[in-house]
C-alpha cells in the first residue's frame, strides 16, 4: 500500500499533530513540504486540497482531508488496533472524556499557548519584534489553565483517565515548541503536569517525530 501523504512542513504544530498519530499507529507516510515563503499554501494545488489555503492537508488513497484534529481522528480510527486505541472507541464513558479534553485542548489550551510560540519564534523570523504584553497576558492565562490541569492530573495519570489518548497527544505540538522558550519553567510549579509532559515526551512515537523537527 502506498504511504499516506501529509502536506505541510513537519515543523508546523498542526502537521506535527498528525505525524505523531501516524507514528503511534505505525503507518508509513510521506511528508510533502509546502513552501510558505513562496506562497505555495495559497497556490492552486494546495487550495485543491484545503480550500482555506492552510496546512496540513492529508491524502489517504482517494480521500483528501484537512484540519489537523479531524485528520488525527481519522488516522486513529482507521488504523487502530487492539493495542492502540487512542480514541477509546468501544468504551462509551472513556471516549466521551477523550472528546472533552480534546475540546479543552482546542478551545482553552491552544488559544493561550499558540500566541506565545508565535510571538517568540515566528515574529522575529519575519523581522518583527515580539509583543511582550501579549506574551505576558497569555502567560497569566496559562497559569490559571495549568491550575485546572494540575488538579486533573493529580487524580489521573492522563487527561481522560489512566490511559493515554489523543487528548494528551494533541497537546504535544505546541507544548514542544513552548518548552524551548524562556517561559518553560512555569511547568516547574505544576508537578503533576510536568510528570505528564515528561511521560508524553518519553513515548517512542513522540521521539520519532521530535527527531524530524529543526532544533530551535
Amino acid at each position: 500500500m502506498a504511504p499516506v501523504k501529509v502536506f505541510g512542513p513537519a515543523m508546523s504544530p498542526n502537521v506535527t499533530r498528525v505525524l505523531v498519530c501516524l507514528e503511534e499507529v505505525s503507518v508509513e507516510y510521506e511528508v510533502v513540504n509546502v513552501d510558505f515563503a513562496a506562497g505555495e499554501h495559497k497556490g492552486p494545488e494546495n487550495l485543491a486540497r484545503n480550500p482555506f489555503g492552510q496546512i496540513p492537508a492529508f491524502q489517504d488513497g482517494d480521500l483528501i482531508l484537512f484540519e489537523s484534529r479531524a485528520i488525527s481522528r481519522h488516522v486513529l480510527r482507521k488504523y487502530k488496533t487492539d493495542e492502540v486505541n487512542l480514541l477509546r472507541e468501544g468504551e462509551l464513558q472513556e471516549s466521551a472524556l477523550v472528546d472533552v479534553w480534546l475540546d479543552v485542548e482546542a478551545h482553552q489550551y491552544n488559544p493561550v499557548i499558540s500566541p506565545i510560540v508565535y510571538e517568540h519564534f515566528l515574529v522575529p523570523m519575519q523581522g518583527g519584534t515580539p509583543d511582550q504584553k501579549l506574551i505576558d497576558e497569555c502567560m497569566e492565562k496559562m497559569k490559571k489553565l495549568l491550575d485546572v490541569y494540575e488538579a486533573r492530573l493529580s487524580k489521573f495519570k492522563y487527561l481522560a483517565g489512566d490511559f493515554v489518548s489523543l487528548a494528551d497527544l494533541s497537546h504535544f505540538p505546541y507544548t514542544c515548541h513552548f518548552m524551548a522558550t524562556p517561559y518553560a519553567s512555569v511547568f516547574d510549579s505544576y508537578p503533576s503536569v510536568k510528570a505528564w509532559w515528561e511521560d508524553l515526551m518519553s513515548r517512542p512515537a513522540v521521539q520519532r517525530v521530535v527527531s524530524q523537527l529543526p532544533k530551535n
